[in-house]
């Protein structure tokens, strides 16, 4: 396992194209788009590998960025699929579909979320509000609710501590709250 994320790693830094890092970077990005998944509404009509094969599109089309490690990469992954999302919510909106709303939930990234349109679009707006207030607390909120990594895995990537992966992610939690208006 460590020897695939040094190579990621080395490839990543290297400017590797696409073929290099499909392989080494797949199994993860569909674990994140599954994680990602159960946690939206029931009868959603985007699938985790539709979203896997988009944020790819997204990250690995983007020849101008440099990728400065596995982090960089994963956090892109993870913002490609938030977006994504986004989207997909702006246009069933746009079209009038949804409805069967459920709340909130910004709990621990394995207890799901179900969003209907309307929510994403307002997590959206909040979680960019709150990247502008605490640039660290978004990238915690951004690799715990939208890519699912644990704490652990979180505090890995960032190369910080535990401690303050759960000082962040409590702070983030109770900011977005806010921000959605005590939702």
């Amino acid at each position: 396992m460590e020897d695939r994320r040094l190579e990621l790693t080395r490839l990543l830094q290297a400017g590797a194209a696409g073929d290099e890092l499909l392989p080494l970077v797949y199994e993860e990005l569909r674990l994140i788009a599954r994680r990602r998944m159960l946690e939206e509404r029931a009868g959603h009509t985007l699938q985790a590998t539709a979203l896997v094969h988009e944020a790819w599109f997204r990250v690995a089309g983007s020849s101008e960025v440099e990728w400065r490690n596995r982090r960089h990469f994963y956090a892109a992954a993870a913002e490609a699929m938030r977006r994504i999302l986004i989207d997909h919510a702006r246009r069933a909106k746009s079209q009038k579909r949804g409805g069967g709303a459920r709340k909130i939930s910004l709990g621990a990234a394995d207890a799901p979320a179900l969003l209907d349109a309307d929510q994403v679009l307002g997590l959206s707006v909040a979680f960019e509000r709150l990247a502008e207030e605490d640039p660290e607390a978004a990238e915690v909120t951004r690799l715990r609710f939208y890519a699912g990594l644990s704490a652990a895995e979180t505090a890995a990537a960032l190369e910080i501590s535990e401690r303050t992966v759960h000082r962040k992610w409590t702070y983030a939690r109770a900011r977005l709250f806010e921000l959605l208006g005590g939702a």
